[in-house]
């Protein structure tokens, strides 16, 4: 049995990791610490478990083997480095760091300590992405040309008379979160266009705040790959009814992503025709799962610590390339690993 401290219910979904480790046998909550104590206070109370203030007494108790972090993002490195360094094998939130520098020495000290660490990157264990990725593999589309990944939602439309949407207030503060809907909600669309487009070159980048918030709301991304196909990223705290979108496109065909609903048009599927794919494919483990293989039984998971860092790497670049209004030329500035 993995015995695990909860670490801040800061982020959204902090309760569904929880619910997650409730309902696998081979995991237990045992400490919930937070550092906003009220908070903290109330969830371990919720859950049936103490609640410790200080954070030291947790990462140094030996009856915890690992802890989930869904601190502010702005302290990821300094809990997860010292979580490391005291033994514990690792569960976070993403994005993993701000910066490229950050991750590479989160993943030293986590290499040095002999533990696992696992990012939240889930829509790489969905069955629909394996889709996308399968009409690669197959040949089904060709030389990919373009990749397109829209992920969107409205929780930054305050009602009438409130000034947040259904999103906590703490997804707006920028020195907590380090941006808004780009690096939060848009991550999603970048860890599965990076997979299925290859390595980013470059990045040019729009960070909009469409309803006056205090950081991006409303953003979208261009990026060039090595494989010479280009990765179009949309996000938005401010679209209602946006269904989750990806869409790969190649010299060969075309497959389309809506919701749950799958589309191929490939001169290699059906006549060319536009087929709707029925067949299921099995979806992966999800990253909490992964983990829990990855410690009992020394399993790799397939959701790795390149993605990690690539996603880290154009989010970097995307907030550079907004502040300066220009393309980023990532070989040049930000690939030093």
């Amino acid at each position: 049995m993995i015995k695990v401290a909860l670490l801040s219910r800061w982020h959204v979904h902090a309760d569904d990791y929880a619910r997650d480790i409730q309902e696998n046998d081979n995991v237990s909550i045992k400490l919930v610490w937070d550092e906003e104590s009220d908070r903290g206070e109330k969830w371990a109370k919720e859950l049936g478990v103490p609640f410790e203030p200080d954070l030291n007494n947790v990462l140094s108790n030996p009856n915890i083997d690992a802890v989930m972090v869904s601190t502010p993002t702005n302290m990821h490195k300094e809990i997860i480095i010292a979580a490391a360094k005291h033994k514990k094998h690792i569960f976070t939130e993403k994005v993993l760091a701000f910066t490229v520098k950050d991750c590479e020495e989160i993943y030293q000290a986590v290499h040095e300590a002999g533990v696992e660490l696992m990012v939240s990157l889930p829509r790489l264990t969905d069955n629909n992405y394996l889709y996308a990725e399968k009409s690669i593999k197959e040949g089904w589309v060709g030389k990919v040309t373009m990749v397109r990944c829209r992920f969107a939602h409205n929780g930054g439309v305050a009602p009438e008379g409130q000034k947040y949407g259904w999103l906590p207030k703490q997804f707006f503060n920028k020195e907590q979160a380090g941006g808004g809907a780009m690096i939060d909600l848009g991550a999603h669309p970048i860890y599965l266009t990076n997979r299925l487009a290859g390595k980013a070159k470059g990045v040019y980048a729009r960070l909009q705040k469409a309803v006056g918030s205090s950081v991006d709301d409303n953003a979208a991304l261009l990026i060039d790959y090595d494989t010479g196909a280009l990765g179009i990223i949309e996000t938005s705290f401010v679209s209602q009814g946006s269904p989750f979108q990806l869409e790969v496109y190649g010299t060969e065909g075309t497959l389309r992503i809506s919701g749950d609903k799958i589309t191929i048009n490939s001169i290699h599927v059906n006549d060319s025709k536009q087929t709707e794919m029925t067949e299921a494919l099995i979806a992966l483990p999800m990253p909490m799962v992964q983990w829990i293989r990855a410690i009992e039984s020394n399993e790799t998971p397939t959701i790795t610590k390149e993605d990690v860092i690539n996603l880290t790497l154009v989010n970097e670049a995307a907030s550079k390339s907004n502040e300066i209004g220009e393309r980023i030329d990532i070989e040049k500035d930000f690939r030093d690993f």
